[in-house]
């Protein structure tokens, strides 16, 4: 039985070995955040090429997943629930098939997703925010920001289909891996110094 006492050691010592790699590899790290942060670039400055690359990305994914996955229900066809794992393994397949034989409608009805990810994603944070707004928490204004934000991203996305198909994918992939490789370029330097 692990103690309290004894998981807080175990913690620091955890982040103590993470602390030491990174410091030991802090290169490696700089490297990757420049590399993300320049893949990121591309994506923003040519969305729609970023966007048709993601989608065939996804469709690889789901295709590889999919045929694994029905490798694993026939080697398992023992197992309950075998006639449910081959459908979602066959699902699978079909989606990834589709998404890389037509990439570009899959590009629209990625945005789709993207865009309604969105609106209910800004619906909730903007419920979570008001619920902390009861319980008088200071922070219940950045989470209503937050919601606000989402909703507006929902709606410039949603209102400008099938044009903004081209680009919302690849801008959003764009922003997220250039944050990304600022954030392991922050990281690197910061271990570098210490």
């Amino acid at each position: 039985m692990t103690l309290p006492q004894d998981f807080g050691k175990d913690v620091e010592k955890m982040q103590a070995a993470v602390s030491a790699t990174v410091k030991s590899h802090w290169k490696a790290f700089l490297f990757e955040g420049i590399v993300l942060a320049v893949i990121g670039l591309a994506a923003m400055i040519v969305p729609p090429l970023a966007s048709l690359a993601v989608t065939i990305f996804l469709g690889w994914m789901f295709l590889i997943s999919g045929v694994a996955g029905l490798f694993v229900t026939f080697w398992a066809r023992q197992m309950p629930g075998f006639w449910w794992s081959l459908f979602s393994a066959a699902l699978a397949v079909l989606a990834g098939l589709i998404l890389i034989a037509r990439p570009m409608q899959g590009v629209l009805t990625l945005t789709i997703v993207v865009g309604a990810y969105f609106l209910a994603e800004g619906v909730t944070t903007i419920m979570y925010a008001l619920e902390h707004r009861r319980e008088l928490s200071e922070r219940w204004s950045w989470l209503l920001v937050a919601g606000l934000m989402d909703i507006l991203i929902a709606f410039l996305i949603i209102s400008g289909l099938p044009g903004s198909a081209e680009w919302a994918i690849g801008l959003l992939v764009g922003i997220n891996l250039v944050i990304g490789g600022a954030s392991l370029v922050g990281m690197a330097l910061a271990a570098r110094k210490s």
